[in-house]
């Protein structure tokens, strides 16, 4: 397992128009196969941290205003998304995002095409997320905007492994979902984990539940890294619970980033 030169995240800031800072030197590192929880409530800046990494900043007027972040060693400042897509780096966003009237296959496919592969690698990469997602074999001809929420997340994941990416940015995967899809689901992403080498950085609120199948944890409160260690560790800390409920509490207040004034 390589601890170096993955995906490391330095002292950061991001800062939104109207001089709102969203991040305030945040750090955090995802070592190479391994799954790191990103916790905290709604406002706690998990998502503005997932964004950062991979570039999609710009779609809601912010940027990076501090600090740096690469990717095996080389910035990832002068990339896009799709740059980072190519690196194979590639963001799951909240809320899943499937294209409503496409089938499910069609959604899978769609993944496939940013690689440019060729017809027998993509039916070869399709046969594989099926081996993952059953489910989705079975329905494979419905309509995306006609599935389930836990169907939709299924495709929302099988389509960034379509890209057949080193690490998968995890937005939220537990929202609005049956507890018991959830659990199916954070299995089958331990096992892509496993089995397929892929690491995973996964902003969750659920803080009891992904910590089960992290390594790594940090808990975000206010756009700041309050506490971190081992999944273990934090599992069994009082102040984890403390501090993420706070969070939570605050959040459901204000879920907009902390505005501080820019000197």
């Amino acid at each position: 397992m390589t601890t170096s030169q993955f995906l490391e995240v330095d002292n950061i800031e991001v800062l939104y128009s109207h001089a709102i800072l969203a991040l305030r030197g945040v750090s955090l590192r995802v070592e190479e196969g391994s799954i790191v929880a990103l916790l905290g409530a709604n406002g706690a800046g998990k998502t503005t941290t997932l964004k950062a990494i991979s570039n999609l900043l710009g779609s809601e007027r912010g940027h990076l205003s501090r600090g740096a972040i690469t990717w095996r060693g080389e910035a990832t400042n002068r990339l896009d998304p799709a740059d980072l897509v190519a690196r194979g780096v590639v963001q799951v966003l909240e809320g899943r995002h499937v294209f409503p009237q496409l089938t499910i296959e069609e959604n899978l496919l769609a993944g496939g095409f940013v690689r440019r592969p060729s017809r027998r690698a993509l039916a070869d990469d399709l046969e594989r997320v099926y081996s993952w997602f059953p489910r989705l074999k079975q329905r494979r001809s419905a309509r995306c905007g006609l599935t389930s929420g836990g169907e939709q997340q299924m495709v929302a994941i099988g389509r960034a492994m379509m890209t057949r990416p080193t690490l998968v940015l995890l937005d939220e995967p537990s929202m609005g979902l049956a507890p018991i899809i959830v659990e199916e689901i954070f299995h089958i992403i331990r096992d892509l984990n496993r089995n397929e080498g892929v690491s995973f950085l996964l902003a969750e609120q659920n803080a009891h539940l992904v910590l089960r199948f992290a390594d790594h944890g940090y808990v975000l409160e206010n756009g700041r890294v309050a506490v971190s260690g081992t999944a273990a560790v934090l599992a069994e800390r009082d102040d984890v619970a403390e501090f993420y409920l706070g969070a939570a509490t605050a959040g459901t207040a204000a879920a907009e980033p902390v505005q501080t004034p820019i000197v």
